[in-house]
């Protein structure tokens, strides 16, 4: 065996690390993705008024997501609410559930309050996007 022979054996070894590194990246990235949590291309809060429920879904002091319209609702006090998207900041998935206050973001673990939008928790920095919301007729109305 030559001295080339081990050199050139550590090149072709270095070249598939790298590959398989460039290849395990793009999975890891495909991991990240949105897709099925967010309906990908959909924005984060109604460009138009859009009716949610009942006003008695959300009780006094508690919160509602309302995930198929991705928006949560809380209700500080009778006849006040607060609206926010429910997607999340990171990487656009959407709320999974509220957890004392909290909504959940399934994808990386992001927290929120609910009541304000505040990120709690990482990786989001950013808070969800408030959006308007009255209560008409005994109904919700966002947007």
């Amino acid at each position: 065996m030559s001295a080339s022979q081990p050199a050139a054996r550590r090149t072709v070894l270095k070249g598939a690390a790298a590959i398989a590194g460039a290849v395990g990246g793009g999975a890891a990235l495909a991991a990240c993705s949105t897709e099925g949590n967010s309906g990908s291309g959909s924005p984060a809060v109604p460009a138009a008024p859009v009716e949610l429920g009942a006003v008695s879904e959300v009780p006094v002091g508690g919160s509602k997501l309302f995930r198929e319209k991705k928006l949560v609702v809380s209700c500080p006090a009778e006849g006040r609410y607060t609206a926010f998207s429910a997607q999340c900041t990171h990487a656009g998935c959407v709320l999974d559930k509220i957890d004392e206050g909290e909504g959940n973001c399934p994808c990386h673990g992001s927290r929120f309050d609910v009541t304000t939008g505040k990120v709690l928790r990482g990786p989001a920095t950013d808070p969800l996007p408030a959006v308007p919301v009255r209560a008409e007729g005994g109904k919700l109305i966002a947007g």
